[in-house]
């Protein structure tokens, strides 16, 4: 079994600024970040240009593996469509490799038939998008109950049946996973692994959100080695990304030691 090739998230550390994140990176031994056009007084939202970013990424000497995210991709509009076109050439002109795509999350579109026509409309639609920009799309359902695409397999469904294996990949969510409860893995058509974990001993399963996405340790309550283990050996050879939402982890005062603190811990259990 190969060792985990791990990158990083810039929810991780959302205060440093691209290209102190990029250092941090450097710092772990990384070569592959994600950046996100969500994060308040930073980087995407205040304007840094496109060039600016790949600029930075490439005196880094780091990869952008993916912009986090088109959210609510699978409820099509003219709104979306115009979104989607933004952030493709914001991907693109950074250097991006993929863009990641995230569901509608309110408990609206979760209808039978409604929720695979949605899911194929958006895909059929952003595919000529992507792939005139030579960008990837990543799928990433959500294992919350009032998500509207919630399973990996109605994802890989829905790509297969679109013809769209060489535009669409997966995101296996370790969290998302383990909330969603559902078995499979499809390590052939995942493109990126985000990894976090659980550690609170008294918030259940139904109340896990992303608040409480920490680093993975010994105390992790979502099985992320055996999920780790389970891809590898089944022949994923992406990249698991660190993506913890906890403000504990943003706001540590050493993110490096904590971080390679978890790599190590999780490469320590997989032997």
């Amino acid at each position: 079994m190969a060792a985990p090739i791990f990158a990083i998230n810039h929810i991780a550390t959302p205060y440093l600024r691209p290209a102190a994140f990029f250092q941090l990176a450097v710092a772990l031994g990384l070569r592959d970040v994600e950046i996100r056009n969500d994060l308040g007084g930073n980087a995407i939202i205040d304007g840094t240009a496109a060039t600016e970013m790949k600029a930075l990424s490439k005196a880094a000497g780091v990869r952008i593996a993916t912009i986090n995210a088109l959210q609510r991709f699978n409820e099509w509009t003219p709104e979306r469509e115009h979104e989607a076109i933004e952030l493709a050439d914001y991907a693109r002109d950074a250097g991006a490799a993929a863009l990641v795509l995230v569901p509608v999350n309110d408990g609206t579109g979760q209808e039978e038939g409604e929720r695979e026509t949605n899911l194929r409309k958006a895909l059929t639609a952003l595919r000529p998008i992507l792939e005139s920009r030579g960008l990837l799309g990543f799928v990433e359902p959500l294992g919350f109950e009032i998500c509207s695409l919630r399973s990996k397999g109605e994802a890989a469904h829905a790509i297969e049946a679109i013809g769209g294996k060489a535009c669409f990949k997966l995101v296996h969510d370790t969290f998302h996973h383990h909330l969603a409860g559902e078995p499979e893995f499809f390590p052939d058509l995942t493109g990126l692994v985000h990894i976090s974990g659980v550690t609170d001993p008294h918030v259940s399963i139904d109340d896990m959100r992303d608040p409480h996405r920490v680093l993975v340790d010994e105390n992790d309550r979502l099985g992320n080695v055996d999920q780790i283990r389970a891809l590898l050996n089944q022949g994923y050879k992406g990249l698991f990304s660190f993506e913890p939402f906890a403000e504990e982890v943003q706001k540590m005062a050493d993110p490096a030691r904590a971080i390679s603190a978890s790599m190590a811990w999780i490469n320590t259990r997989l032997g």
